[in-house]
């Protein structure tokens, strides 16, 4: 049998992946989902934008408090915490954090941007002071990368973002880790990689799978509806390539956004997209296709802790081909949330 006749596995065991981007929110709906995440990922960095946002390293701690006790017993589950960076952040307050454990990067929200961002940065040098000191001891920056201006559409925010602000960013602080979150363009991808290893990129399973179509074609569907927006096909090809590039400047990070359908369902309809419960197969489906599966493990659970400075994890997980029906709704805790994939068959499942 040749090289290219080779059948493809029945099964994919690699090490215990981490997730390097997602949103619990909190009160019932955070114990409601967290079970979702502990459940596939051994870690998971976890987003500050709250209602109050996530500020300060004591409010993280307590954040971080809640979380693991909404694990399950039995499940080993480590939440890393962000702190949510304002005009008026204390640099000496994340300096203690980030020593102490507490923190382990800090998130830039252009104010305005997505969920609960008002809060957020006004003007990105007003962060100099902040942003210099992380540079100085190896805190990593997280970055939603749009601009919010009203004249700037929305299709092309990211890519404005790249030119006006973080490309300007790293050239004035080369030695900070930037992690560019969710990237969805080809501008972001052709960034990152021309970018030096200080620069990195999480993509989520959603912008691989979908373009705008998705959320226009055939009527308005609002759970397609995510910030940044899905872009052109053209984008969605990008962003698959280099998730199975093997470059290490790529890793998994969902994004999981829980909002409650009636939410999603409205006449302003909640920007987010909750693909936490199956995770892991939304991914590998997207690897598989693409002719990919040896290079899975080191998206989802090698690139991401060699960027953060973190030991891999040395438990292994098991997917298995096989048909898996994603339920049209799951429990949101105060009310029900329609998950990534509701009603269709994905072609793997976790068993172990």
């Amino acid at each position: 049998m040749t090289e290219t006749s080779r059948p493809a596995p029945d099964s994919l065991t690699i090490r215990r992946p981490d997730d390097w981007h997602l949103h619990f929110r909190d009160g019932a709906t955070m114990r409601a989902v967290v079970p979702h995440t502990a459940r596939q990922f051994a870690r998971a960095i976890v987003m500050p934008n709250l209602s109050p946002p996530v500020t300060t390293t004591a409010m993280a701690a307590d954040y971080r408090e809640r979380i693991r006790a909404a694990v399950p017993a039995g499940l080993d589950f480590t939440p890393l915490m962000t702190a949510y960076l304002t005009d008026d952040t204390d640099p000496e307050d994340l300096a203690r954090g980030f020593a102490d454990g507490v923190l382990t990067a800090a998130k830039l929200y252009p104010a305005g941007a997505t969920t609960n961002s008002a809060s957020g940065v006004t003007d990105i040098r007003r962060l100099d002071a902040v942003l210099e000191r992380m540079a100085a001891i190896g805190m990593p920056l997280c970055i939603h990368g749009e601009v919010t201006e009203a004249e700037v559409d929305i299709f092309d925010r990211e890519a404005v973002f790249i030119d006006r602000v973080l490309a300007p960013l790293v050239a004035r602080l080369p030695e900070l880790k930037v992690i560019f979150e969710h990237i969805t363009t080809e501008q972001a991808v052709d960034f990152v990689d021309a970018a030096a290893p200080q620069v990195a990129a999480t993509i989520t399973p959603q912008h691989l799978h979908i373009n705008r179509n998705a959320i226009l074609v055939g009527g308005i569907r609002p759970h397609m509806f995510c910030l940044p927006v899905a872009k052109r096909e053209r984008h969605r090809l990008a962003l698959r390539r280099a998730a199975t590039s093997a470059s290490v400047k790529y890793f998994l990070g969902t994004d999981s956004a829980p909002h409650h359908r009636h939410d999603k369902e409205s006449a302003c309809g909640c920007a987010g997209i909750f693909n936490a419960p199956f995770a892991l197969e939304s991914y590998l489906a997207v690897f598989d296709a693409e002719d990919a599966l040896d290079r899975f493990e080191g998206f989802a659970s090698l690139n991401g802790p060699r960027f953060y400075g973190l030991p891999v994890n040395e438990e292994r997980v098991t997917l298995q081909r096989v048909a898996t029906l994603v339920p049209d709704e799951v429990d949101g805790g105060d009310a029900a949330i329609v998950p990534f994939h509701a009603g269709e068959t994905l072609g793997w499942r976790l068993v172990g």
